[in-house]
């Protein structure tokens, strides 16, 4: 299995005024993904990026420690949160940071597997997000790197896949985090009509949406036919998040939730062809992991 869209380290604590937001329990979270490996989990991508509080010597620790390889990211996540190097640099000087960060290595080390996740305010996308997602359309079209958006609540969705197409990015290497979170079917398939992966990554933050309207929209996608564009990932932001904390932990995606996936009751059960593909299967494509 591939959990696609996770964080390792991450600290948002500045911003939002909340030292929750500051994710930093290494042990816990080594222990955390011995549990995952333990559940054939085999690969996790770490999409904390720079003004993140990424730490990768945190992360390649995290790997060594628990066995679960991880993937590193590049870029920038949203207004808010950018560093003051977004406001000071144009489009190329980010496109060449990104690039840098994806060929030669993060700080000359390991490299960036990953754009992502650039994100967009609500509702709006402000001329900073703009010049991140341009840069990154310019990137991937040189290296190929898949592009993992935020979308805030899940929405601006069909935007960013009209700001990243007309800047040369691939849509099938795309995806469109957070979807599940507008509980609007309808758009989600029309997000899928445009080429993109979407991402139901925010399984088990039940604060923003209930998980039985996840599980009602992925039997209504498989019943579709259209699980070859799903990927599913928790998206663990916070201490509180963490089963030490008493959250719901990384593993709940796979202890609770999948198995609410595997149930026929007034729906049809999702079979497991369609479970492997969001699981493993669609990630693997995405990050040219086989």
């Amino acid at each position: 299995m591939i959990y696609p869209h996770e964080h390792l380290a991450v600290d948002l604590s500045g911003p939002k005024c909340d030292i929750d937001c500051r994710l930093d329990r290494k042990d816990a979270v080594v222990a955390e993904f011995r549990g995952l490996r333990d559940r054939g989990v085999t690969l996790v991508v770490d999409l904390t990026n720079r003004g993140m509080g990424r730490d990768v010597a945190y992360a390649r620790e995290v790997q060594e420690k628990s066995g679960v390889r991880v993937l590193h990211a590049t870029g920038w996540y949203k207004e808010g949160f950018f560093p003051p190097e977004v406001y000071e640099s144009d489009v190329g000087r980010l496109e060449s940071i990104m690039r840098d960060e994806t060929e030669a290595g993060i700080d000359g080390a390991v490299r960036a597997s990953v754009i992502g996740e650039i994100g967009t305010e609500l509702d709006r996308i402000t001329p900073e997000e703009e010049r991140v997602f341009i840069a990154a359309s310019r990137v991937q079209a040189e290296t190929a790197a898949p592009i993992v958006t935020h979308a805030t609540m899940g929405r601006m969705g069909m935007e960013q896949i009209d700001l990243l197409e007309a800047h040369g990015a691939d849509l099938s290497r795309v995806t469109i985090s957070h979807v599940d979170l507008t509980n609007d079917l309808e758009y989600i398939l029309r997000l899928i009509d445009r080429g993109v992966t979407v991402g139901f990554d925010t399984i088990g933050k039940t604060a923003y949406l209930d998980d039985a309207h996840r599980v009602r929209m992925l039997k209504e996608l498989s019943r579709r036919g259209r699980c070859g564009s799903v990927v599913l990932s928790m998206d663990i932001t916070r201490r509180s998040h963490l089963k030490e904390r008493g959250g719901v932990g990384y593993a709940h995606l796979i202890d609770d939730f999948l198995p609410r996936l595997r149930v026929s009751d007034d729906t049809a059960a999702v079979p497991e062809e369609h479970i492997r593909l969001m699981t493993r299967d669609n990630a693997a494509r995405l990050l040219g992991v086989f």
